[in-house]
């Protein structure tokens, strides 16, 4: 087993929570799945990916907004640099179809291992969960507001009280203000007012950045960022393995909007035929690490933005693990193969 480095047992440490989460981590050395191929006795991770004082993730604005891209993500600082000059986390955790109960647990353990994007939305109902949990978190002294950011939606029955609804989830979340609202849903006849009460939220401070989710051609992005001011700061569609988004990818890349993946494992009922892929297993028995984390690190890699949703502590540290290993260009592009341009959802 290999030694967990001193600096990240420091950190822990400082945190007074050594012993806790240092049995998570041996917990989260065993693989989350059990096919015949997959790799046993994994080592220790070598980072927690808890920030220190220098490098934390913080949503603080940059004085000269830069148009960002693949370029601006960095893996040294786990963060992309958006185009609204704010700095976001590159994994974090998805909360679709986690409980009131399991939501608050998911993300106040997220927020316990280094981890600071939260995304959430009212249509989940979780969204006053992860409130609770970030206050838990701030009131043990684990993060600050500041470290933490967080991602909510607006509901498609709700574009057209755009202003009301941005105001609820507030209230709803507790907070002062949202790092990036966005738009659940295309839906040509109201999106265009909903985006344009989100860009009166950015002026007035209660949003500091508003992107789009399910907008999945270039036309359809197009007609609404036309129309609009502010560009969109990022788009999250579902994208994994086998829908590789490429097309919206590049398309993006004029507007200097990142890209974020919903479902980057497969999504629930899925996990399991991207897990036991055996390219994917075979990469994950090359560097002694899950295939969950193969995927993930892959994700990050081709520049994509990451949110793995997770009711187990052990598997959101999992998720957070990835960072102390490196594939290689033959391993990407065995990975970029498998696209097979096929969604799991119809949504």
């Amino acid at each position: 087993m290999s030694k967990l480095p001193r600096r990240d047992f420091l950190r822990l440490a400082a945190l007074g929570m050594g012993s806790v989460v240092l049995n998570r981590f041996l917990a989260a050395c065993a693989p989350r799945t059990t096919p015949s191929a997959a790799p046993t006795n994994p080592p220790l991770p070598t980072s927690t990916s808890v920030p220190t004082a220098t490098s934390a993730p913080t949503a603080t604005q940059s004085p000269e907004p830069t148009p960002a891209s693949t370029s601006h993500l960095s893996l040294e600082t786990e963060t992309v640099l958006l185009n609204s000059g704010y700095n976001m986390p590159i994994i974090g955790l998805g909360t679709f179809r986690l409980s009131d109960s399991q939501c608050e647990n998911s993300a106040y353990h997220l927020l316990l291992y280094g981890g600071r994007l939260i995304d959430t939305t009212r249509i989940y109902g979780n969204e006053a969960a992860v409130g609770r949990a970030i206050q838990r978190a701030i009131d043990e002294g684990l993060v600050t507001r500041e470290e933490i950011f967080v991602t909510t939606k607006m509901w498609t029955a709700d574009f057209n009280d755009g202003d009301n609804a941005i105001e609820a989830s507030l209230e709803r979340l507790g907070l002062d203000y949202i790092d990036l609202m966005i738009l659940h849903h295309s839906q040509p006849g109201s999106d265009v007012e909903a985006y344009q009460a989100m860009e009166r939220a950015v002026g007035t401070g209660k949003l500091r950045s508003i992107g789009l989710s399910n907008f999945y051609t270039p036309e359809d992005f197009d007609r609404l960022a036309n129309a609009t001011t502010i560009t969109p700061a990022l788009l999250q569609n579902e994208t994994h393995l086998y829908h590789q988004s490429m097309q919206m990818k590049d398309h993006l890349e004029q507007y200097g909007t990142v890209f974020e993946g919903w479902y980057p494992l497969g999504g629930r009922g899925q996990t399991q035929i991207l897990f036991n892929d055996e390219t994917v297993v075979s990469i994950a028995e090359a560097h002694d690490k899950t295939s969950a984390q193969i995927i993930l690190r892959w994700h990050l890699q081709a520049g994509n933005i990451a949110i793995p949703g997770s009711s187990n502590p052990d598997h959101i540290l999992e998720n957070l693990s990835i960072f102390d290993f490196e594939l290689s260009q033959d391993e990407m592009d065995r990975l970029t193969m498998l696209e097979r341009n096929e969604r799991f959802s119809d949504y």
